[in-house]
């Protein structure tokens, strides 16, 4: 970053900036957590010479270096191509009216408590408000380090068991809503054409005739050889102005498949999207005859229904990140 000439190439220069935030973070992260560990060591040796206090305030340090390691290993299972960057989250309800909306209300408030907690910027892109309770559908974008390696883990089918608010029998019933994670992939597509791979023909425009009748070679068809697209244009008289013309429709051509290309990388990650009902569920949030979220991939149980609600997802996370690189859950 320190070259004269750093800024000449302003994309390359935004990259090598993302990609020294993401080492200095890195750093950072150890850094601190070797400093907690060197505080924990002086209030371990006061306490072994029998300050009472240092005690409790070496208990506390050991705890803050050891949720700290776990964050940074956790970082370290995320090394995916979009896994460090943003993320975008929908919801929507599954079949049961209000209690479903209800429940995909509840899940969009659990997100937007996670990433308050996780210090993540939220943007709100859609929310459609339910008729009578809840919500029919919600997209956000979640910015902050790694938000898409972590959300990932969401992407699927959540399951509720409670005693319904809406049912005046008080009957326990089962909702469903899905939840959907999209890397969020910079909208950086410039169309650039080589005349090296372009083959340029001109020929004699048709048209009306009498004084219409173009006499020269004006109008130009324009192949672009790495993708086979042709375009022409005649309508002018003069061939500069057809040509230019003919390059503007050829860049626009150009962009729509690279819109395309890019259509299907997002995808590529709704291969796993299933159908919002029973069997398929990745975790059931239970809150009656008994209080449990359970995972159901990773095996991963919790009994602090009302803290996974709040929020409190990163251990489901831990667990489904080691999964995936054949370890175990904690």
């Amino acid at each position: 970053m320190g070259q004269p000439d750093f800024w000449n190439d302003h994309e390359r220069a935004q990259k090598v900036q993302r990609e020294r935030a993401h080492l200095t973070s890195a750093l950072d992260g150890w850094r601190k957590q070797r400093g907690e560990l060197d505080d924990a060591n002086v209030f371990l040796e006061l306490a072994v010479e029998g300050d009472p206090d240092a005690v409790a305030e070496g208990i506390a340090k050991a705890q803050a270096v050891e949720e700290g390691i776990g964050t940074l290993e956790m970082r370290q299972m995320l090394g995916g191509e979009h896994d460090a960057g943003n993320a975008i989250l929908s919801i929507h309800p599954g079949a049961g009216g209000l209690e479903a909306q209800d429940w995909a209300e509840m899940l969009f408030r659990m997100y937007l408590r996670w990433c308050e907690r996780k210090g993540y910027k939220v943007e709100v892109l859609e929310q459609q408000e339910g008729e009578g309770a809840g919500i029919k559908s919600a997209t956000i974008t979640i910015e902050g380090e790694y938000a898409y390696g972590y959300l990932h883990a969401e992407s699927g089918i959540h399951r509720l068991v409670r005693i319904s608010p809406f049912d005046a029998n008080a009957r326990r019933q089962t909702s469903f809503a899905s939840v959907f994670v999209y890397p969020e992939i910079e909208d950086d597509i410039e169309v650039e054409i080589d005349e090296a791979d372009l083959r340029v023909d001109t020929y004699r425009s048709s048209g009306a005739g009498g004084q219409h009748v173009n006499k020269t070679d004006s109008a130009v068809r324009l192949t672009h050889m790495p993708t086979g697209i042709v375009v022409a244009c005649q309508n002018e008289r003069s061939q500069h102005k057809n040509k230019a013309m003919a390059m503007k429709i050829l860049r626009a051509k150009l962009y729509d498949l690279e819109m395309e290309k890019q259509k299907e990388k997002l995808d590529a990650f709704s291969k796993s999207k299933k159908e919002i009902g029973f069997g398929s569920q990745i975790r059931s949030y239970v809150l009656h005859p008994y209080r449990m979220v359970k995972d159901h991939r990773t095996g991963c149980e919790i009994g602090n229904t009302d803290a996974v609600l709040d929020g409190d997802l990163d251990r489901f996370i831990q667990a489904y990140l080691l999964s995936k690189i054949g370890g175990t859950a904690g």
